[in-house]
């Protein structure tokens, strides 16, 4: 074979190389993106969750303020009542382990589009913008958290399934990015982040509950013992009580819940001190709880769905000894010894709850004092209704017309 053939050859293979080359990097540059973060990787590489001590949430029309204040959780909107750390620790650990799905390269012009926009009014486009600082104040992360990521091909009869959530980054421009995490409980309400411990009373003996607006006694009841029915007291001799309402009342505060927590500034506007009343309730473990109740101030309050102020106050002597029982052997003396001791730790655990919380004024609804706030004739036992068997021996009566003698 000739030189001058070889050569061609040779320069042949080489630009075909060449060719070869540009192509597989042209290929490689027209896939790869130019986001700081790639699929699989954390969204935030080192979030620094330990150094956090404030976190505020902010959405089109609301935002709460989460914050750590000697050693605690506190929701800022609601006068520093307690949050509810677990949630509030859950969020910062998903945040912490959280990873990228997929990554979109887009400018800011785009954040709407994925509901990440803060200068948007729109809920859809405006998502929620989460901000967490440290005790100086200073912004350790920003993050926008906008629309959920549908699954086109999801076949449930309802519609598509969210399979993640878009979020920005306000410390990465490069672009957006989709997760698998759908942040369900992630909220601006700051009563959603309250958290749940309320009061419960045990072992009523008797209520008394005052009319609307006044002193007097609109009803009092009492029983005997922790399995005996309500009665009404000797104040109003002859009255029975509704065995049903009976019943209603000895779970009464049992299973109580709040719905907010009303601030200390907004108690004037939505109270109703004329139709205030007054539920005292005793035990018979020795404590009584004073529980003032108001309907809160309402445009257009639903039949059955209207809401209360409440406050409660409690005070009692919790029994330091057991009274023993004579001819007590020692196995059964130290059985009643331990639960003495471990009902007497509830108890006083009842009353440092109730005392965290006594100037505060909540929000509750008819599920929770429904059964308490009824009138005295409503609790009333109103007897059989009217006699299947009519009159006269079961002959029909007689009116005799107009004119004629009866």
């Amino acid at each position: 074979m000739k030189s001058r053939t070889i050569i061609i050859l040779w320069t042949i293979a080489i630009i075909l190389g060449i060719s070869v080359y540009a192509l597989k990097k042209s290929a490689d540059n027209s896939i790869k993106t130019t986001t700081e973060r790639s699929q699989g990787e954390k969204l935030i590489e080192n979030f620094p969750a330990d150094q956090i001590t404030t976190i505020s949430l902010t959405s089109a029309d609301s935002a709460v303020t989460l914050s750590m204040k000697e050693g605690k959780w506190v929701v800022e909107e609601r006068d520093n009542f307690p949050a509810e750390t677990r949630n509030v620790l859950e969020l910062l650990r998903t945040i912490t382990d959280l990873k990228v799905t997929h990554n979109i390269e887009a400018g800011p012009s785009f954040a709407a589009r994925f509901g990440v926009d803060e200068s948007s009014s729109d809920p859809l486009q405006r998502g929620i913008t989460a901000s967490f600082k440290d005790a100086s104040g200073n912004i350790l992360t920003t993050l926008s958290f906008g629309k959920n990521l549908d699954s086109a091909a999801s076949t449930s009869p309802l519609g598509s399934a969210a399979i993640g959530r878009y979020v920005r980054n306000h410390a990465d421009p490069s672009g957006f990015y989709a997760v698998s995490e759908l942040f369900p409980a992630l909220t601006t309400e700051p009563q959603s982040w309250l958290a749940a411990d309320f009061f419960n009373i045990e072992k009523i003996q008797s209520i008394a509950l005052t009319q609307p607006g006044s002193d007097k006694t609109e009803w009092e009841l009492i029983r005997d013992d922790e399995n005996a029915e309500f009665k009404f007291t000797e104040a109003f001799p002859g009255v029975k009580i509704d065995p049903n309402s009976s019943t209603a009342l000895k779970s009464l505060f049992s299973y109580a819940r709040f719905d907010d927590v009303v601030p200390a500034a907004e108690v004037e506007k939505l109270a109703n001190p004329e139709k205030l009343q007054t539920a005292t309730i005793k035990t018979f473990e020795g404590l009584t709880y004073v529980i003032k109740l108001q309907p809160k101030k309402s445009d257009n309050p639903q039949p059955g769905n209207e809401s209360y102020l409440l406050t409660v106050k409690a005070s009692g002597e919790i029994p330091q000894e057991r009274k023993r029982g004579e001819n007590e052997s020692l196995d059964i003396a130290q059985a009643a010894d331990k639960a003495f001791a471990e009902r007497r730790e509830t108890l006083t655990k009842m009353l440092e709850q109730i005392q965290k919380i006594e100037t505060r004024t909540f929000e509750v609804g008819n599920f929770t004092v429904g059964s308490l706030l009824k009138s005295r004739s409503e609790l009333m036992d109103k007897g059989p209704g009217p006699q299947a068997q009519p009159a006269n021996n079961g002959m029909p009566s007689f009116t005799p017309p107009m004119g004629l003698p009866r």
